[in-house]
């Protein structure tokens, strides 16, 4: 009937203009960021590659399709690296404070953030994020309050209750990529969910009233599309295409909801009002189902981005592995250039002239020529292509170089013999661009996520908690009640990972190096052993052992010496009593025993 499809579609319409306003630019976002993730499919199918026939490698007509996971073994040391880096030991969290009482609660903020960063997969997070920083150039986190109970026989059960760092996927954020940074751009992060997760999300997150709307509205169109519209109607919607299934139909019949969720500035055309820092959730592109100020004290929320390799006016950065991509093509190429020549000289192929008998081509087998011009003769492929390891060795040594990745620490040493003040000096230079890149993703990404754990907790915390606490006068750990006041304070986290590892290496090879010259006799006698005793103790984050304490050296070895003299006295007294003898007892009888 004329006007059937139009009625469909005002069916399926966003019910509100800011539905359509925010659906509209998420297509836009993702349009604008096609290209990259092109290359980003083409980077992860060379990572993961097990053969050359899932890669573009897959073109070249040769027999063999080996690939070199050169690509993989770079993301892994980066990986490796970037982890030992970026949390070298339990003492790698920081609190600065503003002013004398704020620095106070030093002991209680970092011991309550160490104890949320262990309990709360926080390190299993940050490595996924890692893996984002080098695999994409980009990371994006946010940090969520988080309240685990479960209901077991009648009784509450409480599991992990704070903040927790959470990674979002890249294939789910959207952003303006020409913004002038990522906290100013708005963001639209997508998300995908059974109706059951919403049912769940509902139990566990109370304070989230727009799932509850969600779920229920999700339920409501649902059934309705079932009951009023038949295969035909839904025939006639087929143009309307959703992320990740073929039609609307599709979508509607699946299990799944979609929620975009916008966050930071947004102008209603619509009622002529500007929403400044505010979160609007739409669901299936229709319905907004929240629409309120950001929940939190930091501006322009929490979530948080860190690129590898900046671009000129553009937020979206490159990783270290992208251009690489081609080296990458060209060491499988030549590898099954030269795989293909070895069954070329393994299994020549045969140069038969005239009419020869049928043979079979195997060892020791004969083969009848009859009189005239007949023969059979072996062709020998140029052995050149065998040579190929030599260039494929050079692309790897760039592929190292331009990477970034500290050669030195997985065992490649520079040839050449040096000293040891030679080699610290060159495995300092060579590792600029390491050190260069995990200080930035430690300041620009994980310190602010970190002082956003804390904006959180002071957020939301109602209760005291007991938190493990090592005490460094008796040298055990206790257990301590804090407080929400305990950890509010002006002042900042700092992650120290990154920046005391590479500090630590430079000061220490800076000291070693001055007091291996005769420059170092010279300023022996105005240098202060206990202030040098302080700075190597900071050096090495070796304050929790109490190896440094004033003159403890001298204290320990009187109290040595004294046992030592008590010892000796004893073993006097001992020795007195065997040369005395023991006294008879009365009435015993001389004999043999």
């Amino acid at each position: 009937m004329p006007g059937t499809v139009a009625q469909i579609r005002d069916l399926f319409s966003p019910k509100t203009h800011l539905a359509g306003e925010i659906t509209r630019l998420y297509e836009t976002f993702r349009n604008q960021r096609q290209s990259f993730d092109a290359e980003q499919t083409e980077l992860r199918n060379y990572i993961f590659a097990t053969s050359t026939k899932s890669t573009t490698n897959a073109d070249l007509p040769w027999r063999n399709s080996t690939h070199d996971p050169k690509l993989t073994q770079l993301r892994d040391n980066l990986h490796a690296n970037y982890m030992a880096a970026l949390i070298p030991n339990d003492d790698w969290v920081k609190w600065q404070g503003d002013s004398e009482e704020d620095d106070a609660k030093a002991e209680a903020i970092e011991s309550y953030l160490k104890n949320k960063t262990r309990s709360g997969d926080f390190e299993e997070t940050l490595s996924r994020l890692v893996y984002d920083y080098i695999d994409t150039g980009n990371a994006f986190a946010e940090v969520e309050w988080v309240e685990e109970l479960k209901e077991m026989n009648g009784e509450l059960i409480q599991g992990y209750v704070g903040p927790r760092l959470c990674r979002i996927s890249m294939s789910d954020i959207y952003i303006n990529p020409v913004a002038e940074s990522f906290k100013r751009t708005p963001k639209i992060t997508r998300q995908l969910l059974l109706v059951g997760e919403l049912a769940s999300l509902m139990e566990e997150q109370p304070g989230l009233k727009y799932i509850k709307e969600a779920f229920m509205e999700a339920d409501k169109h649902r059934n309705n599309l079932r009951g009023s519209l038949t295969q035909d109607d839904w025939k006639k919607v087929e143009a309307y295409q959703m992320d990740g299934f073929g039609n609307i139909s599709e979508y509607y019949q699946s299990p799944y909801v979609e929620l975009l969720h916008l966050e930071g500035d947004i102008y209603d055309t619509e009622n002529g009002v500007l929403l400044k820092d505010h979160v609007i959730t739409v669901m299936d592109r229709q319905f907004v189902i929240r629409k309120e100020p950001m929940q939190t004290w930091l501006p322009k929320g929490t979530k948080e981005h860190v690129g590898w390799r900046l671009r000129p006016d553009n937020l979206y950065a490159q990783g270290p592995l992208h251009n690489l991509v081609g080296m990458q093509y060209r060491i499988d190429h030549l590898e099954n250039i030269k795989a293909d020549v070895f069954d070329l000289i393994a299994f020549p192929p045969l140069k038969i002239r005239g009419e020869v008998e049928a043979f079979e081509w195997a060892p020791f087998a004969e083969i009848h020529l009859d009189e005239g011009d007949q023969d059979v003769e072996m062709l020998t492929p140029d052995t050149a292509a065998l040579n190929a390891d030599m260039q494929i060795r050079i692309l790897e040594d760039k592929m190292e170089l331009y990477a970034g990745a500290p050669r030195e620490a997985m065992g490649v040493r520079t040839p050449g013999e040096k000293t040891a003040f030679e080699v610290q000096t060159l495995n300092q230079a060579s590792e600029r661009i390491f050190f260069e890149k995990v200080l930035n993703f430690e300041k620009n990404f994980l310190e602010p996520l970190l002082n956003s754990m804390l904006e959180v907790a002071k957020r939301n915390m109602s209760a005291q908690e007991i938190i493990r606490i090592q005490d460094d006068d008796i040298g055990a750990e206790i257990f301590n009640s804090i407080t929400k006041d305990d950890i509010t304070g002006r002042g900042k986290i700092r992650p120290m990972g990154a920046r005391h590892f590479a500090t630590q290496r430079q000061l220490v090879q800076n000291i070693t190096g001055i007091f291996n010259t005769p420059a170092g006799e010279l300023i022996a006698p105005h240098v202060s052993g206990k202030a040098l005793a302080k700075m190597i103790e900071d050096a090495f984050g070796v304050e929790r052992f109490g190896l440094i304490r004033d003159n403890i050296a001298v204290v320990e070895q009187m109290e040595t010496q004294r046992m030592l003299q008590q010892a000796q006295q004893m073993l006097g007294e001992e020795q007195m009593v065997d040369v005395e003898g023991v006294e008879e007892v009365p009435g015993a009888e001389e004999g043999p025993i």
